[in-house]
């Protein structure tokens, strides 16, 4: 059966909603959630720079379904990726790793350095109403300022990633604050499968305030992390997705 996360703001208590809009109105009251008066049914209710939660057109994620996958003739994704120092956040939404400069994807004409990746729990992307049990994206912007955001699908396997588990091991104990590890280097190509086949189409940031006109690049073939490492992330945030977005006529095109 198909799981499905509505994007709809659920019929709740009159008073509730007054209560909760009262909260939300107060002066530098920003703080949002996964869940209750402040998660995504409600971002775009947060203040003017959120209103693209509610008002976009083009909202991440969605779920990429055959029916709406038109084949084209897209450039390989080209990763040069190179190890990094490690720093490392918990930022009260999900773990945060922002990466040195120098490493890159090159995309046909277009380069996008590597700034920072992140994980969701369970994956905020589905292929054809399947979800998985996590995602990583790698977050890369131009030189004009355009981002693009790479996803890769983590599935249940049995093989431990190495980076995950180093990632889990020097997560700070204080939140809100990066942390710079000097003697731990990570490599994010180690997050990436063998095959970088990938859907690709326009949307936003998954997190408020939602901006539009990122390019998102999905991996097709998921990434085998352990059961272990999947529990460990879980302990921190059980579940950081937001829910599903329509789709609104968007194209999604493959190369394969």
């Amino acid at each position: 059966m198909r799981r499905s996360r509505s994007f709809a703001v659920p019929l709740v208590a009159a008073a509730t909603l007054l209560t909760a809009l009262a909260a939300l109105a107060v002066p530098g009251s920003r703080y949002w959630a996964y869940t209750g008066q402040t998660g995504p049914p409600y971002w775009g209710l947060m203040g003017e720079e959120f209103l693209t939660c509610s008002k976009g057109e083009a909202q991440s994620p969605i779920d990429i379904r055959d029916d709406s996958v038109r084949k084209s003739d897209l450039p390989a994704i080209e990763f040069h990726y190179q190890p990094s120092k490690l720093t490392i956040n918990d930022n009260t939404h999900t773990i945060e790793i922002t990466y040195a400069p120098g490493s890159f994807v090159d995309v046909g004409n277009e380069r996008y350095e590597l700034k920072q990746f992140h994980f969701h729990r369970p994956s905020e992307e589905e292929i054809n109403g399947k979800s998985y049990e996590m995602v990583a994206h790698l977050v890369h912007e131009n030189a004009g300022g355009k981002i693009a955001v790479v996803a890769v699908l983590l599935t249940k396997g049995d093989a431990q990633s190495s980076l995950l588990n180093t990632l889990w091991d020097n997560v700070p104990k204080k939140r809100k604050a990066d942390v710079s590890v000097a003697a731990v280097t990570i490599d994010a190509t180690k997050l990436l499968p063998t095959n970088k086949a990938y859907y690709t189409f326009l949307g936003s940031l998954t997190t408020p305030p939602c901006t539009e006109g990122v390019t998102w690049f999905v991996l097709k073939t998921p990434t085998a992390v352990s059961a272990g490492e999947i529990e460990r992330f879980a302990r921190l945030y059980p579940m950081n997705a937001r829910p599903l977005q329509p789709l609104n006529g968007r194209a999604i095109r493959t190369g394969q």
